[in-house]
């Protein structure tokens, strides 16, 4: 045996008995061998760096230092998912989906893990890069960190695809969260707070050798990829465990909401017993071509939904309510409590929402209230112990100006929230829509966080967006923390935003209720910022989701003066204010005013490439069957209750062929 294959040999030994300890639980050799195997492996590797691989046992144990994890783009989106907390939410869930697919509908239950979100990227069997979640559009490189823990496979074994992303939690063992802190406590350091939040920090650990100490777990739950070969969600699972991921077996496939509720029954007690945090149960659809059927909101598929476990209480007393001026001027009431544990964390404050919320409860500053943190990231109060309450106490008034500027705060019809009407005077006002400007899914201007805002503003240098490219180095360098290459890399970056598209810099405005979403829609409808300014609400009305109240506040937005000064000078600047050439070239009006339903299995396109061709030619994509549909693009295994929909209809059903050729 010559030494390459030494090595590869010793390599394949490694990886199999890491997969038999740290995901069969299933060790077959002592650690004292192992780690001999290891060491001569090392040295080994180190006499012959001709033979390196990147995905080597050897580098389990990290050593590589990190200065700046890159910001990588998801070739899948990572979506959130819906939250549901009772039987009636999920039996309204599945009345919905019936709707919208046909046949009988099965489900998939797994338990909700509460970790770091991952999604790794494997290339012909080998881990080529694993990213945070981030905003679910991209996140952070953290790939030599991930390939410290244990669990994660390096290289893959069986009928794996070409290419594919798997997703997941990283997480942390209740046994090895308490140990790490014993050993914290011993050093005389403060304890971690909890194991969610230490394991996401442990991924941004800037040497790999750190993040190797802790005792990090993977737990994979969710492939995403094209033409994987696989069906069913169930069946991906069964797939991934026997490529070598770390799959809970907990999963169970039902075929009823009564089967999901027994489901979380079970869980909701045994849940105490597993060795890791879990906070409800993920029900999936199982069936993958209904998943494609049903597809995703904005924000999340419409064939997932997340039971949350009954939300956990503490009760605490209310010392003091403030008050938040938000960046469109709205006003958050805050109760700032007694600090209480809740949940593994230290709960400070609590949002009160409205004043309607703090009449309907009666909150008062002394209470005694209970706390709950359920789905929502900010806890809330959800009652008040009135037989604590003291004889003295007294109503709660809600403020009538604005408590950072003193501007008498306004009411609008129909609207729970007051608002601070000094738009261009206010200074959380102004810092906020800058922040907003600035933000990843807007103009993501590199150097430039929130703090250093709020610092500009305070001193001066700038009071609206259009302000960041007026900016010179020689204004910068005298603030506080701010050395020369600081402001190097802030005046690099606010120069970059210029070649930021046109739909991301229209959600940076800040115009109310233009979320992604929108500012996609109204980009790719008017292609210019000028033809937006000039559209009258009955024009926006026509756009695709464009309702009144959205029409209503990009008229309002526009129509100020401060507004369309704010416009010309970022046209001035050269921000892209309109839709690039080359976009323009790969937008065409061949489907224009035409509806299309895209339903079944596809051979030359992917249903998803489908979609996309028919927006950029100016179609609309539906997921439902009506008489304004305009034609059915209907692959194998097509549902019989579309297609008998359609025939009684009178729509269209044309092949992926047919529909190609429309193109030409």
């Amino acid at each position: 045996m010559n030494i390459e294959q030494q090595i590869n040999q010793l390599r394949e030994e490694l990886r199999q008995h890491n997969y038999n300890y740290y995901v069969l639980d299933a060790a077959t050799i002592s650690d004292y061998e192992f780690d001999m195997k290891l060491k001569e492996l090392q040295a080994l590797e180190e006499k012959h760096p001709e033979f390196y691989d990147p995905n080597s046992p050897t580098l389990r144990v990290g050593g590589q230092v990190t200065k700046n994890f890159n910001t990588v783009v998801h070739e899948q989106r990572m979506y959130s998912l819906d939250n549901s907390y009772s039987k009636e939410d999920l039996l309204d869930w599945e009345t919905r989906i019936k709707k919208l697919v046909d046949g009988d509908v099965s489900y998939t239950c797994e338990l909700k893990y509460d970790g770091a979100s991952i999604s790794l990227t494997y290339e012909n069997g080998e881990l080529l890069r694993a990213v945070t979640r981030g905003d679910g559009i991209q996140g952070d490189d953290v790939t030599t960190n991930v390939k410290t823990i244990k669990s994660v496979p390096l290289k893959l074994k069986g009928d794996y695809p070409a290419k594919f992303d798997i997703r997941g939690e990283i997480v942390l063992p209740y046994e090895g969260f308490a140990k790490m802190n014993q050993e914290r406590i011993a050093a005389g350091e403060e304890p971690y707070a909890n194991p969610r939040n230490t394991a996401s920090g442990s991924l941004k650990l800037q040497d790999s050798s750190e993040t190797a100490k802790r005792p990090l777990d993977c737990l994979l739950y969710n492939l995403a990829g094209d033409r994987l070969g696989i069906f069913s969600q169930y069946e991906s699972l069964e797939k991934a465990r026997d490529w070598g991921f770390k799959v809970p077996e907990e999963s169970r496939l039902v075929h009823s909401i009564d089967e999901v509720l027994e489901f979380v029954n079970i869980w909701d007690v045994k849940r105490r017993d597993l060795p890791y945090e879990t906070d409800g149960v993920v029900i999936k659809v199982n069936d993958l071509q209904q998943q494609e059927e049903l597809g995703f909101t904005s924000k999340a598929p419409r064939w997932a939904m997340a039971y949350k476990f009954k939300a956990e209480q503490a009760v605490t007393k209310l010392n003091k309510i403030t008050y938040q001026v938000g960046r469109t001027g709205a006003i958050t009431p805050v109760a700032n409590l007694e600090p209480v544990q809740l949940a593994g964390t230290t709960v400070k404050r609590a949002s009160l929402h409205n004043a309607d919320q703090i009449e309907k409860l009666d909150i008062r500053e002394g209470d005694t209230v209970f706390v709950e943190k359920g789905g929502e990231i900010i806890p809330k109060i959800v009652s008040v112990d009135f037989t604590k309450r003291d004889q003295d106490s007294k109503s709660t008034v809600y403020i009538s100006s604005c408590p950072e500027c003193g501007t008498e705060l306004i009411r609008k019809e129909g609207e729970a929230q007051h608002y601070c009407p000094n738009i261009d005077g206010c200074p959380p006002q102004i810092v906020g829509r800058i922040q907003h400007y600035i933000s990843r899914k807007a103009l993501d201007i590199e150097g430039l966080g929130g703090e250093t805002v709020a610092l500009l503003v305070k001193e001066g240098l700038i009071r609206d967006y259009a302000d960041l490219y007026t900016l010179k180095k020689e204004q910068i360098i005298p603030l506080e923390r701010m050395a020369e290459k600081s402001a190097d890399n802030l005046i690099e970056g606010i120069a970059k935003s210029k070649e930021i598209p046109f739909e991301r810099v229209l959600f940076g405005l800040g115009i109310r209720y233009v979320g992604e979403t929108v500012a996609k829609k109204l980009a790719k409808h008017y292609k210019t910022i000028e033809a937006i300014m000039q559209a009258s609400e009955e024009d926006l009305v026509s756009v695709d989701e464009i309702g009144i109240k959205i029409a209503q506040s990009v008229k309002e937005f526009f129509n100020t003066e401060s507004s369309k000064t704010l416009i010309t000078r970022l046209i001035d600047y050269g921000v892209q204010l309109q839709i690039s050439a080359e976009k323009l070239a790969n937008q065409k009006d061949t489907l224009n005013g035409q509806t299309f339903v895209v339903s079944g299995v596809f051979e030359k396109v992917s249903r998803n490439e489908l979609k996309k061709l028919i927006e950029d030619n100016g179609g609309k994509v539906s997921s439902s069957i009506s008489s304004k549909t305009s034609y059915v693009v209907a692959g194998a295994n097509m549902g019989p209750s579309k297609l008998e929909k359609a025939n009684k209809l009178g729509i269209a059903i044309i092949t992926e062929d047919d529909f190609l050729n429309l193109l030409e």
